[in-house]
């Protein structure tokens, strides 16, 4: 069921992507070489409980950290451990913040250090793509037209786009109708309306767009040729005329 939001909830909804926004921008500040993503994991809580809003991942079917806090070969939903960050490593941290009753999410991928530029360029790609989908995005845009500005600038750039995941609504809740795939034939799907508040996260490889699930942990996604992945993930309000990005 797809929940149109009225200004009462967009407001709340707007509240809390501010929260996710200015706790990327500290953990940007912040995050180096050295540190251990479960240190990441920390800064992301004590940020957002400072906002007096709560992480939104904490728990939720059971997973134990605040963040998703991905490193390199790490697509999404790396939990926050004793892994040390290293000089050249790029890192994807993606969290959700809840407040009032109402849910915002985002994810940036921050390079650390000496960075190559096989894996900036990556990063790079992988967030053009997410401004790639929103151009010309609004009231009454075909919902696969979203992955089919992703997969085709992805593609074009030789990177695989990651297929078993998907980016979804949100609003009361964290994962929402509808699911947004980063892949699909233009001028297919549902028809966007105004009000709707959805996730466009790209989450692009450097090579196979294929990705293996841990079995032991249940939540850790890797690519799975082993080579570095990146995601860039923003909060978005479909408009009659265009889209505002809550996270940005």
């Amino acid at each position: 069921m797809i929940n149109v939001k009225n200004e009462k909830e967009i407001e709340l909804i707007r509240e809390s992507c501010r929260i996710v926004k200015e706790t990327l921008d500290f953990v940007g500040k912040n995050i180096r070489a050295g540190m251990t993503t479960k240190q990441v994991d920390e800064l992301v809580y004590r940020y957002i409980i400072s906002c007096g809003a709560y992480p939104s991942c904490l728990g939720y079917e059971g997973y134990p950290a605040s963040a998703c806090v991905s490193v390199n070969e790490v697509v999404v939903h790396g939990i926050p451990s004793d892994r040390v960050i290293m000089d050249g490593d790029i890192v994807s941290v993606d969290i959700t913040a809840q407040k009032n009753g109402f849910h915002g999410d985002a994810c940036r991928t921050f390079l650390i250090g000496n960075v190559s530029e096989e894996k900036r360029k990556l990063v790079k790609v992988t967030e053009e793509c997410f401004f790639k989908a929103i151009e010309g995005l609004q009231e009454g845009t075909p919902l696969y037209d979203i992955g089919y500005a992703v997969q085709t600038h992805a593609e074009a750039n030789g990177y695989g786009v990651v297929r078993a995941l998907v980016g979804h609504g949100i609003g009361r809740e964290m994962h929402e109708d509808p699911s947004v795939p980063n892949y699909g034939k233009k001028g297919t799907g549902m028809r966007l309306k105004a009000g709707m508040t959805i996730c466009i996260e790209p989450m692009i490889n450097m090579g196979t767009y294929k990705v293996n699930i841990d079995r032991n942990d249940g939540w850790t996604v890797t690519t799975a040729d082993g080579k570095p992945a990146a995601h860039y993930e923003n909060t978005v309000l479909i408009k009659p005329d265009g889209v505002e990005i809550l996270t940005l």
